[in-house]
């Protein structure tokens, strides 16, 4: 039998009619969501930019409204633009609306989709949900906890005081000492510590292989298959060295955790209360390890980007810093450092915390996709299966219908003036929607109020000086899944002489 040569102008030709036949046959379905109008076969390919996407995610939404569409080879991808088509599909239709895509480089090769923040939807997402949520679903859970979070926070006064220049180092450490704490019931060393250090370079490596379109097996998954000596295949080198620091990310500290309850030493933690009096087999034990892994690994990195950000703002906008700085002095004192007990008395500093969360959106599309399962019609739109739902956070909390003045950071838009209501919660909005929501928010919100009102007690935050011209810092964001502000500079200097005291007490557990 012959078979008949096939050439590339035979390829275009079927695929062209492929598609031809599939437009003819959605003319009889309900219509996909309006957007950009697509090229044949590659669709939007050249709609959707690398750097902060959602800007034109924002575009988009102004021209087409809150639901837009567009095609990418084949993949469908819906964008949402405001917070009630978040909440109608992703909340109200979580069970629909919740999996995740498949990202070969990241998830498959690397294999980070043994992380929550990957992992398919099903009963493994929500046991590793579930025993998250036992240790910090809510604020009162988190109150065992407090005491480790002030002395961290104390810990971290005091190297910024000795160097400030070093501020960006010194919140990652302070943020990966206390998720490693909680954890793994881990005290990190005071200097290059092995577990911090393996932690930030997994996350370092966790973005660099996540972030959409930085390798071309992500856009043409057959090529996962190569092997690694085949030229252009040097991904495939990176995946193994990287999936064996994920792998140690997860191992090592859990390790930790059942030597020290070997012997009897072990503190009280995440991991402990999962394992301790308990049989497991191989597979509940490898849950266990992999959800305190998703509990310092992601927890750590967004905790750092809104506390950066927190000291971004206050050396913008030193009248806030005033405001939240009188309101401390006067319900704290001048002779001792805030405590979580003093929350409720502190309502300017409660709103600037919810202004940090709201100007500076470290997940400004969600992280992640949501990955739909089944075909569903929503507000006439047809959604197929398979599609990608990105909610749009940036836009939503940065949306002058709802927050005025937007770039402004304005803690008193949060609360009540002259009558007038407040504008609405940011912390529902920016860790997530439905069945995908952040399981650490609450931990989040902790760190980042404990941090902010201490370092307000006994800091003014200001311009950098130099050659007597105040040198006022860019607002430039990453454009990473996991967003931080560039590196700026600041002055940070001692309140007063009481301050310094305050600063040089003892802080130990």
């Amino acid at each position: 039998m012959l078979i008949p040569n096939v050439t590339w102008l035979d390829l275009c030709l079927a695929g062209i009619g492929a598609y031809l036949v599939k437009q003819v046959l959605n003319k009889n379905l309900t219509p996909y969501p309006p957007g950009p109008r697509g090229w044949p076969l590659v669709g939007n390919i050249q709609d959707i930019p690398q750097i902060k996407p959602w800007l034109t995610f924002a575009e988009w939404g102004k021209k087409y409204g809150a639901i837009s569409h567009v095609e990418i080879l084949g993949q469908h991808i819906i964008v949402l633009n405001s917070v009630k088509s978040a909440v109608d599909m992703l909340d109200k239709k979580g069970a629909v609306y919740s999996d995740r895509p498949v990202l070969p480089m990241g998830g498959e090769l690397v294999g980070w989709k043994s992380t929550l923040v990957l992992l398919p939807y099903g009963d493994l997402c929500r046991q590793q949900r579930k025993n998250i949520h036992q240790t910090m679903g809510n604020r009162a859970t988190l109150e065992i906890y407090h005491p480790i979070e002030e002395i961290e926070f104390h810990r971290f006064l005091k190297r910024v005081f000795l160097n400030p220049e070093q501020l960006q180092a010194h919140i990652q450490h302070t943020a990966g000492a206390i998720i490693l704490r909680i954890s793994h019931g881990y005290e990190v060393k005071e200097n290059n510590d092995p577990f911090i250090d393996l932690v930030d370079r997994a996350m370092d490596q966790f973005l660099r292989c996540t972030t959409p379109g930085a390798f071309m097996v992500d856009i043409m998954p057959s090529l996962a298959n190569v092997p690694e000596w085949f030229p252009g295949a040097g991904f495939k080198r990176l995946a193994r060295e990287w999936s064996k620091t994920r792998e140690d990310m997860a191992a090592i500290p859990y390790k930790f955790v059942k030597d020290q309850m070997a012997a009897g030493t072990a503190l009280t933690s995440f991991t402990s209360n999962l394992l301790v009096g308990r049989s497991l087999s191989a597979e509940e034990d490898d849950m266990v390890m992999w959800s305190a892994a998703t509990l310092y690994a992601a927890g750590s990195e967004t905790t750092v980007s809104t506390i950066y950000s927190f000291f971004l703002a206050m050396t913008l906008f030193p009248d806030v810093q005033k405001k939240a700085q009188a309101e401390i002095d006067a319900v704290v004192g001048p002779d001792r450092l805030p405590s979580f007990a003093d929350r409720d008395s502190l309502p300017y500093t409660e709103a600037l915390v919810k202004e940090v969360f709201r100007w500076s959106v470290v997940g400004p599309t969600g992280m992640y996709p949501h990955r739909v399962t089944e075909d569903d019609i929503h507000d006439g739109y047809h959604i197929p299966k398979g599609s990608l739902v990105i909610p749009n956070i940036w836009f939503m909390l940065n949306d002058p219908q709802t927050y005025a003045n937007p770039s402004q950071f304005n803690p008193e838009r949060f609360l009540d003036n002259n009558g007038k209501d407040p504008e609405p919660e940011p912390r529902t909005i920016c860790f997530g929607f439905g069945r995908r929501i952040c399981p650490g928010l609450h931990l989040a919100d902790a760190s980042v109020w404990i941090s902010t009102v201490m370092s307000l007690a006994v800091f003014d935050i200001s311009k950098v000086v130099q050659k007597g011209v105040k040198i006022t810092p860019e607002v430039d964001h990453t454009s990473s899944t996991i967003s931080h502000p560039k590196p700026f500079k600041c002055s940070i200097k001692p309140r007063s002489t009481k301050a310094v005291a305050l600063i040089q007490q003892d802080a130990n557990y």
